[in-house]
């Protein structure tokens, strides 16, 4: 059985993932840059993953935004605007 201690963590790192979704074409999608957080790696070593495995995931597991997507995630999501920030649309 679980402690009290370890039940509170786990419902804390749900809510941590939770915030992480959001809804883009009538999709629950992540960011790259927060899955990869999820999963304690570079966005970069996740995106070099998926790129070597495409045939593993569904057609519809990846997907690049536009630039009006990612503008209005822009209002949810924090950047490092004028601080080098993302260098590619997510």
């Amino acid at each position: 059985m679980s402690s009290k201690a370890e039940q509170k963590q786990a419902i804390t790192a749900l809510e941590e993932v939770e915030n992480r979704i959001h809804v883009i074409r009538e999709q629950r999608v992540m960011l790259h840059s927060d899955l990869a957080a999820v999963y304690q790696v570079e966005t970069r070593v996740l995106n070099e993953a998926v790129n070597r495995n495409l045939k593993r995931f569904p057609k519809d597991f990846v997907f690049q935004l536009t630039k009006d997507e990612f503008d209005s995630l822009m209002s949810t999501v924090t950047s490092n605007t004028g601080r080098g920030g993302r260098r590619k649309l997510p």
